[in-house]
């Protein structure tokens, strides 16, 4: 079985309004909703990952905050790319405007 790094995204200016809008009543039925999805798939998982916080560059100049488009991350294994593509169809994570999903191999493939 082969390992992937999966990395949930979604436009900062979504993320943005979504965590200014949405009530602490919102936010945890949206947790609830991941755990859900997740628990009928949670063999597929190697780490069920988490959301990600703020972002610091480090570059040859210095270091910086920015923001980028991830907002959380999860390692599945499985045969290949098209089978983790296969098993994310249909998770919450495409309720937010703009969403998308990478899926990137770990280790030699």
């Amino acid at each position: 079985m082969k390992k992937f790094l999966v990395l949930f995204n979604a436009p900062t200016a979504a993320m943005a309004e979504m965590m200014k809008t949405a009530t602490p009543e919102q936010m945890k039925a949206g947790m609830e909703e991941w755990k859900h999805w997740m628990e009928g798939k949670k063999e597929s998982f190697a780490d069920m990952g988490a959301p990600l916080g703020k972002n610091l560059r480090i570059t040859a100049s210095g270091t910086q905050a920015v923001s980028n488009e991830v907002g959380g991350y999860s390692i599945i294994q499985a045969e290949s790319a098209e089978a983790v593509a296969k098993l994310l169809e249909g998770m919450p994570h495409f309720q937010i405007p703009g969403a998308y999903i990478e899926i990137m191999p770990l280790g030699k493939m």
